[in-house]
């Protein structure tokens, strides 16, 4: 589909034609999207919040972080993971504080992408948060966060 196609699908097609429109507009690295998957952020659809943030990282999106943030709160896990993801791959220092109060979800899948990305921003406050989390309840998140710790040199 074209940039047209799926800015017009995203915009009023059903939740899964918006997600998945969401999603397409990530793969075609086309910037204009930004705009609309920012404001896709706040779709009713947890499906479209979730790709659409995943899209904005894809595109390298930065001036999306603020929009990204609050999606670490949001009420489904699937979201708060992308978000946390996105935020890694954005390279995000501003989100750092943000991620690391994520540390705390309950959603173990959450907490392993806070902690790669967390890995993936760096800085003092990202590896005293790693160096908490690697004992982690969670041996995937403790996983996760050694590893991370390793990649910061740590």
């Amino acid at each position: 589909m074209s940039f047209e196609e799926l800015s017009a699908a995203l915009k009023s097609g059903s939740g899964m034609q918006r997600a998945q429109s969401a999603q397409n507009l990530g793969k075609l690295k086309d910037r204009r999207a930004i705009q609309l998957l920012m404001t896709a952020l706040g779709d009713k659809s947890s499906a479209v919040r979730n790709n659409a943030a995943f899209a904005l990282a894809e595109l390298g999106a930065t001036e999306s972080v603020p929009g990204i943030i609050p999606l670490l709160k949001d009420p489904e896990e699937w979201v708060r993971k992308s978000a946390a993801k996105s935020l890694g791959l954005l390279h995000a220092g501003g989100a750092v504080n943000d991620l690391i109060g994520a540390l705390g979800d309950s959603s173990y899948m959450v907490r392993k992408n806070v902690a790669r990305s967390l890995g993936q921003i760096g800085g003092d406050a990202a590896k005293k948060a790693l160096e908490r989390a690697v004992s982690d309840t969670d041996k995937i998140v403790a996983h996760t966060a050694k590893e991370a710790l390793k990649k910061l040199g740590g």
